[in-house]
This record gives C-alpha cells, sequence and structure tokens, in this order.
C-alpha cells in the first residue's frame, strides 16, 4: 500500500458506503487519538487500518482505531464485506507537535488550543517576513490570516511567510484558528517595516486593555431598538483581538448598569487602557450626556439615567493610560432653553477620548439593511477600529465614513473630543512588567464574568449518548446546546428538548432580534439537535439547572418513551456578579454629589428659569430604512427636571 488508495483497474460493483469519514488532528506527543469511520453494507463488516508506511496497523481491525501518537503519521481505513467488497476512507493526519503543552486543559474536546503566538517583528525593507502560531485541535484547526484586520488571501497555513516585504506590509497581525467546535484568535502582534538607516523608536504600551459594552435595545415604557445586538456582538469580537478584556452585556436597568459599571472601574489602574462604549437610547442635558437605562419611566428623569460624565471621572481617577468612551445615541437637547451645551474641561490627566456617534442636539441613526441591523456610527467604527494608528485618527477615519453615507447626509456628524498628549492606540501592545500582582486581580475578577459551565456527557438509560455545551453571546446571554451523538439499533426518532430552571425569558425571540441572535449562534459545519438560550443572567440569583428531555420510539415496541436528566450549570458568566446587588454605600453618593458640583453644577434659581422657558424636546434614536431610503422619526418626551437631581447620578 502507498500514500493514496490504488483502485484496481476493472470495474468493480462496491456495495459499502462510507458514511463518516475519519478526520485529521493535531495533538501533543503521546496524546491519545481515536480515529473513527463509520460505514454501511451487506452483513458484518471487517476493518484495517493501514499507516502511510503501508503497514497494517496492529490491532486495528475495527471502525474505531486508538492510537497514542507518538509522531506525525497518515492513516487509512478499508472496509471489507464478506462479498469481496471494499472500500478505502479517506487519508488523514495525526499531526503531533512537540511543543508545550502546559496550558491544555485536562478535560480537552478538541476545541482549538493555541499553544504558540505569533510574535512582533521589526524589517528592514526588501526583507522577508516569517510569522508563526500553532494550535492543537480535534479536528485539525483551520488558519486564516489577517492584517490590520482584513483576511489575507491564500495566508491559510500555520506559518505567514512574505519575500520581500515593503512599507505596505507593515502593520497589526493575527490569526484565526478554528474547527468545528470553537474559533480562537491569536494574540496581536505589530509588524514595524524600518526605512534605511531608521532605528525604531520605544513603543507606547499599555499594563492591560479592558473594555465594557452596553447594549440597551429593549425597552420597558419606550419603543425599542435592533442594532446594539450585533453592534455588541461584533465590537466586542474585534476588540478581543486587539487584546481586551471585554464584558458585553445586554438590556440592562439602571442599577444594573450602575454596579457593572462600578465593577468595570474596578479593574481599571494605573497604565490600563479603559474603552466603555455604548448603544441604545440618550440625550444631552445641560453639558452633560445621559445614558437611559431599559426600565426608565415614561417620562422620566435623569435620576432614572447613567451620567457619562461620571463614567469618564472615575475612570481618571484610576489613572488609566488611555481612557475612551465610544456612544452610538442621540443627543438631542432636553430642553430647548438651555444655553449650548459646553463640556467642562477634563482634569489635568490626559489621554482621554470621547467618540459622540453625533454632533450636539443631533440624532443618531441605525439602519436594517438585508436583515441586519447596524448603528451607522458603529458600522464604520467596526470597519476601522483594528488598525494601527493613533484612536483618534481611527475615529476621524470614522466620522469621514459617517459623512459620506447618504443616508444620514446632513443628519449625523461623528463629533470627537479629548485630551491626548499621546500617540497611543488601541492596537498598543500589553506589558505587564512590574505590574503583575495587579494583573492577577484583574485577571481573576475579568474570569468570573466569563467563565462558561463545562461541557457534559449523558449516557441515558436507553443507551442513547447527547451533549449538552454551551457558548456566550454576550456576557449575559448563554446558549446552551444539546446534540445526540450515539444512538443505538433499538431506539429511533429520537428528538431532544431542552428547559432550564429557574425558567428565563428569551428576551430576543421576538420578530427580527430572533433572526440577528440566530445569524450569530449557527454556521454550516455545525448544527445541534436544540438550543437554549438563557437571557438577561445578571438577574440570577440562584443557580441554574438545565433539564435535557429526551424522547426516541422503541424498535421492538413502536411506543414513544421519554427520558430526562439534569445539568447543574451554578451561576455562569455575569450571573455570579452579581449586578443586582445595590453596592454604592451613602458614602459613595455623597462623594458622587462633591464629584457633579465640582464638574460644574448648574444653579437652581437658573434650573427653575430654564424649566419655564421651554417645553420637553424630541431626542431619541431614529432610524434610516436603507432599503427606502427614508428616515423615521420616533420621539418621547422626559419630565422637565430640578437640574439639581444632577447631582445625584
Amino acid at each position: 500500500m502507498t500514500g493514496s488508495c490504488h483502485m484496481p483497474s476493472h470495474i468493480m460493483i462496491t456495495e459499502i458506503v462510507i458514511v463518516r469519514h475519519p478526520v485529521s488532528v493535531c495533538v501533543p506527543v503521546n496524546h491519545k487519538v481515536t480515529l473513527r469511520v463509520g460505514a454501511e453494507g451487506k452483513g458484518i463488516l471487517s476493518y484495517q487500518w493501514f499507516s502511510e508506511d503501508e503497514k497494517e496497523v496492529p490491532g486495528g481491525t475495527q471502525a474505531d482505531l486508538t492510537i497514542r501518537a507518538s509522531k506525525t503519521q497518515r492513516y487509512v481505513c478499508r472496509v471489507n464485506d464478506h462479498f469481496h467488497n471494499y472500500v478505502f476512507s479517506e487519508w488523514v493526519k495525526v499531526k503531533v507537535l512537540d511543543i508545550d503543552k502546559s496550558g491544555l486543559p485536562v478535560d480537552w474536546q478538541g476545541e482549538p488550543h493555541i499553544a504558540i503566538n505569533p510574535k512582533p517583528q521589526v524589517l528592514q525593507q526588501g526583507t522577508k517576513l516569517s510569522l508563526r502560531c500553532a494550535a492543537f485541535g480535534i479536528p485539525t484547526p483551520h488558519y486564516q490570516w489577517y492584517r490590520n484586520g482584513q483576511p489575507l488571501l491564500d495566508k491559510t497555513s500555520d506559518i505567514l511567510q512574505i519575500d520581500g516585504v515593503t512599507a505596505e506590509h507593515g502593520g497589526s497581525y493575527l490569526c484565526s484558528i478554528s474547527n468545528i467546535l470553537e474559533e480562537r484568535w491569536t494574540e496581536p502582534v505589530d509588524v514595524n517595516i524600518m526605512q534605511p538607516d531608521q532605528t525604531p523608536s520605544a513603543a507606547l504600551t499599555a499594563t492591560d486593555k479592558v473594555a465594557l459594552l452596553i447594549g440597551n435595545l429593549n425597552y420597558r415604557y419606550h419603543h425599542g431598538l435592533m442594532a446594539p445586538v450585533m453592534d455588541v456582538h461584533e465590537l466586542a469580537n474585534l476588540l478581543q483581538q486587539l487584546g481586551f478584556r471585554v464584558v458585553s452585556l445586554l438590556d440592562l436597568t439602571r442599577q444594573e448598569m450602575m454596579v457593572a459599571i462600578d465593577k468595570f472601574i474596578q479593574l481599571l489602574d494605573r497604565g490600563v487602557y479603559g474603552l466603555f462604549y455604548y448603544a441604545g437610547h440618550g440625550y444631552e442635558h445641560a453639558g452633560r450626556n445621559y445614558l437611559v437605562a431599559v426600565d426608565a419611566p415614561q417620562p422620566y428623569q435623569t435620576k432614572n439615567c447613567v451620567c457619562v460624565q461620571r463614567v469618564m471621572h472615575q475612570m481618571q481617577e484610576r489613572q488609566t493610560a488611555m481612557s475612551v468612551i465610544l456612544l452610538d445615541t442621540c443627543r438631542k437637547w432636553y430642553n430647548q432653553g438651555c444655553i449650548p451645551s459646553v463640556i467642562k474641561p477634563l482634569g489635568p490627566n490626559g489621554n482621554t477620548v470621547y467618540g459622540y456617534a453625533t454632533c450636539e442636539d443631533a440624532e443618531a441613526y441605525e439602519v436594517q439593511d438585508g436583515g441586519k441591523s447596524t448603528g451607522i456610527f458603529t458600522k464604520y467604527l467596526n470597519k476601522h477600529i483594528l488598525q494601527a494608528d493613533k484612536v483618534t485618527h481611527v475615529l476621524e477615519r470614522v466620522s469621514e465614513d459617517v459623512g459620506k453615507d447618504p443616508l444620514v447626509t446632513g443628519k449625523q456628524a461623528v463629533e470627537i473630543k479629548h485630551t491626548m498628549k499621546e500617540p497611543r492606540s488601541l492596537t498598543d501592545k500589553v506589558c505587564t512588567t512590574g505590574h503583575t500582582r495587579e494583573l492577577y486581580l484583574r485577571d481573576v475578577c475579568w474570569r468570573q464574568a466569563n467563565e462558561l459551565p463545562r461541557k457534559k456527557q449523558l449516557m441515558f438509560l436507553c443507551g442513547v449518548e447527547v451533549e449538552v455545551s454551551f457558548s456566550a453571546l454576550f456576557s449575559n446571554v448563554l446558549v446552551a446546546f444539546a446534540t445526540i451523538k450515539t444512538t443505538p439499533d433499538h431506539t429511533q426518532d429520537c428528538t431532544v428538548m431542552l428547559s432550564s430552571n429557574p425558567p428565563m425569558e428569551d428576551i430576543f425571540s421576538m420578530p427580527g432580534h430572533s433572526e440577528d441572535m440566530d445569524s450569530l449562534l449557527f454556521n454550516e459545519t455545525y448544527n445541534p439537535d436544540c438550543t437554549l438560550r438563557l437571557c438577561s443572567l445578571q438577574k440570577l440569583k440562584k443557580s441554574v439547572v438545565i433539564k435535557v428531555d429526551l424522547h426516541y420510539t422503541h424498535k421492538d415496541s413502536n411506543l414513544r418513551h421519554t427520558e430526562s436528566q439534569q445539568v447543574d450549570i451554578g451561576k455562569p458568566l455575569v450571573a455570579s456578579c452579581k449586578l443586582y446587588r445595590e453596592n454604592r454605600t451613602a458614602r459613595d453618593k455623597k462623594t458622587e454629589c462633591a464629584i457633579a458640583q465640582s464638574m460644574g453644577n448648574i444653579p437652581h434659581s437658573k434650573s427653575q428659569q430654564h424649566q419655564t422657558l421651554a417645553a420637553p424636546h424630541r431626542h431619541f434614536t431614529r432610524k434610516a430604512e436603507c432599503a427606502a431610503k427614508t428616515a423615521t422619526t420616533w420621539s418621547n418626551e422626559p419630565e422637565e427636571n430640578d437640574e439639581n437631581e444632577l447631582q445625584v447620578f
């Protein structure tokens, strides 16, 4: 036998069909691997496995071949019947990497595990670029290299090589590593191409990168939005590619927003890059921007919302190396009688950036195009955010693209405010030297909000095996998958159903939202038998139990049967952070009042005057319908407020 299957020259009638071919794998040295082949034919089938050196594998006479992988080797299986028919499976490779496997989980199920990340390069023009990454995976992972967020054609191996580099080859590189189980991203690395006689300058770095993303769309008393689902999800993925620790949350009440922001602030420290993003309803009032929580009443007051300037002030107090706030929300003035908004000068701390989706007293738009909803601002933000450039330059490109969009020409214009003292970029590398203790504490807190339940293998009394796995769409939205793995001969028409205790409402099941969420879940290579979405995990006060109901028909009796098992998954993801708890003391509130006054509160007498000058004004997000090229205005009128209420954020 040779490295390929040689079929006889005469035509043979084959009664055997391979229904499941083995798959190639990539594993550490001495890892136990099982190759499986499935075949159907008349009578009893026999199996014989071969290695590429033309030798029969000792003991390889079953459909499953279990080996201890010691070297890279190719295998094939021959399937025979008693009528002298035979057929070969596809060749598969067992690739063995003799590299460090210390981080490989004990219960590893085959999802890609990155063992080698690429390293940054500083090269002279005309030299050769070589980047390498490596990952274990069952099946063998697929590699796709990216530069500045764009896929590189034909760069689909673990080693990226480019001969004779020029200036255009510089940028941020990373690799997507995926198989049917999961997708992972390597750490982004910078490739700098130096001009002749040019010496590299000291690069700016962060001690860590932390991001909090909040999207509010299902409002209790106001019209809902569509775009925050996709916007938050896509931005979270891009920020993770840039090395950020990301917590992404949907549909928070004011109390949940405040606690989430407080926990986010606690993760910041000297030298950290902090990024806060919000998509949802909002408005501007007396020089401040407010974010509307999903439980804000109708009409509402500033005390029902979250003040953006308060968030920035807290970020500055943590002495971050860079603080970025990105707001995809409206800025309609709360009261036309108010004097034009003047953002109070930021404190002496530099490197702070506000990126507003729109300018003062204007609305921000979301577009629905081809079934996908997105905010105009976030659409172009996601397009440019991976670029290795100063963050304000990136936002300027976003502003230019928004200005050219025919749907919002003359209606929406991005505004950027900043106190940048250094050319810092979101792509800057993380250097933890001298900050390992703070990094460890942040890592513990961050992992608490991102820990997934472990995959479970359930064996039912009838012999059916069901796998229950989990995926996080957001830090407060968990998806449970049930997949029937094996079915014995005496069972047929097997189906599986999932439910939870306590029951958790799927807030994204309404038309439009469900399609967006489903598009995030499924791909052509993975098709589970049942899924269950667990939303609003931040409200969870006790452990979640997943009930798995298996329904099947017994072939002998032709009767329908049901068996059930339960899986306790504890408090997954952000549920363990207890966002429903009020953790701000009276002393904290007094401090906030002092902060508000230091930022320039308007006197009570002046606010009374403003109240008599003008009526409430519209301020809510409007939608631009892409197909019809028309805009629809949505509006609600907030209640007028005594501006002394600004002292209570």
